[in-house]
């Protein structure tokens, strides 16, 4: 397997601007390939993962050792860490992206003006994705696996933590397409942890990449679109609320509280905060502080909560706007719904914000009143996920407004154009 590397000596800006260039002439061989060819290269990048996953494996343990060694707090540790079940849930999650219909092509509307033309709006490819993101190795696959189906061609920069992970995992995807016949350029990764290389990326390489994509942390997001010369698709930080109301089943409450919560503490869609309604929170809030306490989650409370629960740690300002993707969650007690929406519009990302009730009329005003990204009734914030949402993964859940919002698959890597047929018009 050859793992993508530059000379020793190749200056930063050329090896990026050559990257940039073969990523340009990939993405228009595949808007050149059909549905079938793109299907054919996911599954040959599936294959090659398992086939490949000894090599990945060996690599993410060098990779975890690093991290250990530099002190990597254990969400880090867990978002870093791969076995073989990962590793296979990689290439399931490739080969879901591939059973995904091809968004490319699709009649998006069509219609007739008076002079006679036959208009089409028409999806394509945005073309060349610069995608900058931290740990998550199996973020690589998604990405890759996803521009792919969408026919982009994809560069990556992954986090120091992961590059081993990463060169192996994009070794293997490359090996996968050369023997399929299709450009191994349209997964490319960049080689080296320099961070003038993030720069060189977001300068848009000369024209050659088109958007990019940031997953990580705050300060990653806000690098990136602070000095970025071309469009993002941003993804903000998870600061998730399950609001429970007072007319929720106690039961619900605390199953989807504890699960919001502790499923897995290291993921953007896990919950930060916990808003109880003032009016159950005497009888309610102690029977869901015993299950997350049980579950190894630490609780910090505002007076309120802490005037019910006085075991609480008590929370912070700060605290409201952490997202600690640990088991630690922030607890308030609120003036009912409109207390609660009132929080979530002060603190919330913008990114996934529950509510628990069986009141419809309550449901139906959370949905209208909150704006936030992905919005549940009686479900678990861990649900934010592309995958879950049927897109067979995602590239990170997009908190802006401008062209993409919630989870990023494949249909929100396209962008349209129009054709316009006539029979001889002219404009008089």
């Amino acid at each position: 397997m050859t793992v993508q590397t530059p000379p020793p000596s190749a200056d930063i800006a050329e090896t990026l601007l050559d990257m940039g260039r073969r990523a340009r002439a990939a993405s228009r061989a595949l808007g050149k390939l059909g549905a079938k060819d793109r299907t054919r290269g996911l599954n040959a990048i599936a294959a090659g993962i398992r086939a490949a996953a000894p090599e990945i494996l060996a690599a993410n343990a060098d990779d975890m050792a690093a991290g250990r060694a530099k002190g990597l707090d254990a969400a880090m540790l867990d978002r870093l860490a791969l076995d073989e079940a990962r590793v296979e849930g990689i290439a399931k999650g490739v080969e879901a992206v591939a059973a995904l219909p091809d968004p490319i092509g699709r009649e998006l509307a069509r219609w007739t003006v008076p002079s006679g033309l036959d208009i089409a709006r028409v999806a394509v490819p945005l073309g060349v994705i610069g995608i900058i993101y931290e740990s998550r190795p199996n973020v690589t696959a998604d990405a890759g696996a996803l521009c792919l189906r969408s026919g982009n061609a994809a560069i990556l920069r992954c986090g120091s933590e992961s590059a081993r992970s990463s060169r192996a995992l994009v070794a293997a995807m490359r090996l996968a397409l050369g023997a399929e016949g299709l450009p191994e350029d349209a997964i490319q990764l960049v080689p080296t942890q320099d961070r003038e290389a993030v720069g060189h990326l977001l300068s848009g390489l000369e024209g050659q990449v088109d958007v990019i994509v940031p997953r990580g942390g705050r300060s990653l997001v806000e690098r990136v679109q602070m000095d970025a010369r071309v469009p993002v698709i941003g993804h903000l930080e998870g600061l998730c609320h399950v609001y429970v109301d007072g007319a929720a089943d106690p039961d619900k409450a605390v199953a989807i509280t504890v699960n919001a919560k502790m499923r897995r503490t290291g993921i953007c869609g896990a919950a930060e905060t916990l808003l109880v309604d003032a009016a159950i929170a005497e009888s309610l809030l102690p029977e869901l502080t015993e299950a997350l306490e049980a579950a190894g989650c630490e609780l910090r409370g505002d007076a309120l909560a802490r005037a019910i629960v006085p075991a609480m740690v008590a929370a912070r300002e700060e605290d409201w706007s952490t997202e600690y993707l640990a088991p630690i969650l922030a607890v308030a007690v609120v003036d009912g719904l409109d207390g609660a929406i009132a929080h979530i519009a002060r603190w919330s990302s913008g990114h996934t914000d529950a509510i628990i009730t069986e009141d419809q009329a309550a449901a139906d005003r959370f949905f209208a009143d909150v704006d936030s990204a992905i919005l549940l009734h009686n479900a678990s914030t861990q649900f934010a996920d592309g995958g879950e949402f049927g897109m067979g993964a995602e590239i990170g859940i997009a908190t802006g407004r401008i062209h993409a919002r919630g989870p990023v698959g494949a249909e929100q890597l396209t962008t349209y154009k129009y054709l316009v047929r006539g029979t001889g018009q002219v404009r008089p």
